[in-house]
């Protein structure tokens, strides 16, 4: 099997904080020449500030910019049920790879609960649902048990970890097994290669968004049997992650590392972190220690 990477495309803004979409397409045409794949309205993708309508509009845009020449899939997970259910069925029929729906976030939900609301979400589409599991954010964590009761729906066809324990990964992987049809994505950006080896069906990854090339380095040594240049560039992503995310959260990290070199990625919509001169001088030098740093090319 093929393996690959999806990257959690950000979305741009323009200084009165309304989305730049030609920004945001450019940063999705820059994922396509890497050869990599995309989420949208993911994590890093600030999703969680997006309103109803401009989520759609998003995957709308991007599909016509990248749509049949990479997957795409899209996050319309919210907090509640009834909202989730009216986002997925607004972008069925775009012909994405997938929706995403992140497990409810402030709702504290029970397994029974879980499983009643990514079924009601599988049932009423037909685009294939990928749970997404990521407990620190949500304080809701998809059990490998009640991952399994979801991978025999017919329309459930894998999860993505974000919880960055690879026990868990291991267990959702036993559930791939043994019901078969359920891709696990693992997504930790020091867990890309290892989750490959274990049998992941891809990554999907954040840090994809500041170093393209060398996330497909990663999937094409590995697609290619070339393990040392697997190995490599795993080695280069993961010293890029401890040295940019040592800087602050993660997603902002990303986000002001593009904006170094393209300052139409814009700033996160607010109360987000604000940037200051001393954080961004070190991630210049982090970007230029590796090559990235592209403003002055």
């Amino acid at each position: 099997m093929t393996r690959n990477a999806h990257v959690a495309l950000v979305t741009c803004f323009n200084e009165d904080e309304t989305i730049n979409y030609e920004a945001t397409c450019a940063q999705a045409r820059r994922q396509v020449a890497a050869g990599n794949d995309l989420m949208v309205c993911g994590t890093n993708g600030d999703f969680s500030a997006l309103t109803h309508e401009e989520k759609i509009k998003l995957t709308e845009v991007v599909s016509e910019e990248v749509g049949g020449r990479v997957k795409i899939i899209v996050n319309i997970g919210c907090p509640g049920t009834f909202e989730t259910l009216q986002l997925a069925r607004a972008v069925d029929g775009l012909g994405l790879h997938g929706i995403a729906v992140i497990a409810p976030y402030f709702i504290s939900c029970t397994q029974d609960g879980l499983i009643r609301h990514f079924s009601t979400i599988a049932d009423a589409v037909k685009t294939p649902v990928y749970l997404y599991d990521i407990p620190a954010r949500t304080q809701n964590h998809i059990e490998p048990a009640t991952a399994k009761v979801l991978a025999k729906h017919g329309n459930i066809a894998g999860i993505k970890d974000s919880g960055g324990s690879t026990e868990t990964v291991q267990e959702y992987l036993e559930v791939s097994r043994e019901v078969g049809n359920f891709d696990v994505y693992c997504a930790p950006d020091h867990l890309v290669l290892w989750g490959l080896e274990q049998g992941c069906a891809g990554v999907v990854s954040g840090l994809g968004n500041v170093a393209p090339e060398t996330l497909a380095q990663i999937i094409r040594g590995f697609n290619e049997g070339d393990m040392d240049a697997a190995r490599a560039a795993q080695e280069n992503f993961a010293g890029l992650r401890k040295d940019l995310y040592a800087l602050g959260f993660p997603p902002a990290m990303v986000k002001r590392a593009l904006c170094m070199n393209d300052s139409s990625v814009g700033l996160s919509r607010q109360p987000a972190l604000l940037p200051n001169d001393e954080q961004d001088a070190k991630i210049v030098e982090i970007l230029k220690a590796r090559n990235l740093y592209t403003r002055d090319a």
